[in-house]
C-alpha cells in the first residue's frame, strides 16, 4: 500500500481493509482445508481415527501411499491418465483453436448458424444411454481413444477462443496475406504466437478435466488396463472402505481383524487426493503467469 494509503479517506480506508479481510478469509479457506488433507494423508490412518488432527500430522507415516500404490496395474494407470491428459489436451486446444479462428471470421458462409448450433449444444444433451449406445456403434467402448476423441471439442472453449481471436487486430492478418500468407499460415505463425495467454489458460483446464476424469474409465471401459489413475484410486478407496465396514461390522467376532487395519478409509482418501492433485500443483506455477491475462479475454474491445 506504501504512502498512498494514508492519504485515502476514511470510507476508502474501510474498503480497503473490508476487501482485504475477505481475501484473507478466502484464502484461508482454501488453504486450511488443504493442510489438514495433507495432514491426514501423511498420518497413520489408525491413529487418524482417534480425531483431534488438523494441520499437523501427530504419527508420521507413508502407509496410507503405499496402500494406494499397491494395486498391480498402477503404473499402466498411471500411463493412461499421461497418455490422456497429454495428447487429449494437446489434440483438444489445437483443434478447438482452429475452429474459433475459422468461425470468427465476419465472412464465413453461415457463421451465425454454426455459432447458434454450437451454442444450442451447451443447452441440452442427449443423455448418458444414447451416449453410450453412440461410443458403442463406433467403437469407442473399451477403446482408449474413448478418452480423446469424444473431448475434442468444447464449446465454451471455442467461444473462449473465438472471443480473443476478435480481439487481434485485422491489419495483421492483411500483412499477412500480402506477404503470400495462407489462412493455415496465419493461424500458425501469426494468430498462435500471439494467443499464449488464452492457450495457457484453456490447456490447463483442458489437462485438468482430463486428469481428474475417473467417469469415463469406470462407465466406458471394462478393461482393467485400460483405466485411468482416476479410476484406479477411486476403485481402491470404494473397496477398502467396503472392507472397513465389513470387518466392523464383524468387530464381536474378530477383534484381531480389526487390530490389523493400518490404513482406514479416510486416511487412503485423503492419500488419494493428494496423488491426484499433486501433479497439477506442479504444472500451474509454469501457467500461473498467462492467468492475468487469460482472466482478461473479453473483458476490451477495440
Amino acid at each position: 500500500m506504501g504512502n498512498d494509503f494514508y492519504k485515502l479517506s476514511a470510507s476508502e480506508k474501510a474498503f480497503k481493509f473490508v476487501n482485504y479481510l475477505l481475501i484473507l478469509a478466502l484464502c484461508l479457506s482454501i488453504i486450511l482445508p488443504f493442510l489438514n488433507i495433507l495432514a491426514l494423508a501423511f498420518n497413520a490412518g489408525k491413529d487418524a481415527e482417534r480425531g483431534g488432527i488438523y494441520f499437523w500430522p501427530r504419527v508420521w507415516s507413508l502407509e496410507n501411499f503405499g496402500k494406494a500404490f499397491e494395486a498391480a496395474n498402477i503404473a499402466t494407470a498411471f500411463g493412461i491418465s499421461v497418455f490422456r491428459t497429454v495428447v487429449g489436451t494437446v489434440a483438444s486446444v489445437f483443434l478447438t483453436a482452429m475452429a474459433a479462428y475459422a468461425l470468427k471470421s465476419k465472412t464465413l458462409p453461415g457463421g451465425k448458424f454454426f455459432m447458434m448450433f454450437i451454442f444450442f449444444t451447451m443447452l441440452f444433451g442427449g443423455g448418458i444411454i444414447p451416449y453410450y449406445m453412440l461410443l458403442q456403434s463406433i467403437h469407442l467402448t473399451n477403446n482408449i481413444w474413448v478418452y480423446v476423441i469424444p473431448s475434442l471439442y468444447s464449446a465454451w472453449n471455442l467461444i473462449i477462443f473465438r472471443t480473443f481471436f476478435q480481439q487481434i487486430h485485422v491489419s495483421l492478418e492483411e500483412s499477412a496475406r500480402i506477404d503470400g500468407y495462407n489462412d493455415f499460415s496465419i493461424f500458425l505463425r501469426i494468430i498462435l504466437p500471439l494467443s499464449r495467454p488464452v492457450l495457457a489458460v484453456i490447456g490447463l483446464f483442458t489437462a485438468v478435466g482430463h486428469w481428474n476424469d475417473w467417469f469415463t474409465g469406470a462407465f466406458y471401459i471394462r478393461k482393467a488396463d485400460l483405466r485411468p489413475l482416476s479410476t484406479l484410486l477411486q476403485e481402491m478407496l470404494t473397496s477398502a472402505e467396503a472392507m472397513r465396514d465389513t470387518l466392523s461390522q464383524a468387530a464381536g467376532v474378530r477383534y484381531d481383524l480389526l487390530d490389523k487395519i493400518t490404513v482406514t478409509g479416510n486416511s487412503l482418501k485423503m492419500a488419494t487426493i493428494i496423488l491426484v492433485v499433486a501433479p497439477i500443483i506442479l504444472i500451474y506455477p509454469f501457467v500461473q503467469r498467462f492467468f492475468a491475462k487469460g482472466v482478461m479475454i473479453g473483458s476490451m474491445k477495440e
